[in-house]
């Protein structure tokens, strides 16, 4: 598959209807299911960071962006709690690479995203849970 993701906006028309994989699009679209057909849409555009967890939340149940160029300067098109999407400011993510979990660790989510963490450290995945990391 080519890199990225299925953009969920509607207005984005086809270039091509009928494909079976992202081998059958030109460039770098996508073989994307459209209106109960699969069609070769653009990618999602994505920009740096990740959207915040919004499990439990209220928003308004209605798509106020589709991808991220729908937000304006560093705001990422998230899920609002409610099964919509609008704009919001996402978590920075760190460069590096977490450490492989291992050993006893506590079984704690001591954080949900790198910026929670000092300096240089990541959020990284543990046997059980969340912490923060030196990078590998």
């Amino acid at each position: 598959p080519k890199p990225g993701e299925c953009s969920r906006n509607y207005l984005l028309a086809p270039s091509k209807s009928g494909c079976v994989s992202d081998q059958d699009c030109p460039g770098d679209h996508k073989c994307c299911v459209f209106d109960c057909e699969d069609v070769c849409k653009p990618p999602a555009f994505n920009k740096p960071g990740v959207c915040p967890d919004t499990t439990g939340q209220l928003g308004y149940c209605a798509f106020l962006c589709f991808d991220d160029r729908d937000c304006s300067d560093e705001l990422k098109c998230c899920r609002n709690g409610c099964g919509g999407y609008n704009c919001m400011l996402p978590f920075k993510v760190k460069p590096g690479h977490c450490p492989p979990p291992q050993g006893p660790a506590p079984c704690a989510e001591e954080c949900s995203h790198d910026s929670q963490c000092p300096g240089d450290q990541k959020c990284c995945q543990t046997v059980c849970g969340h912490a923060c990391h030196e990078l590998v």
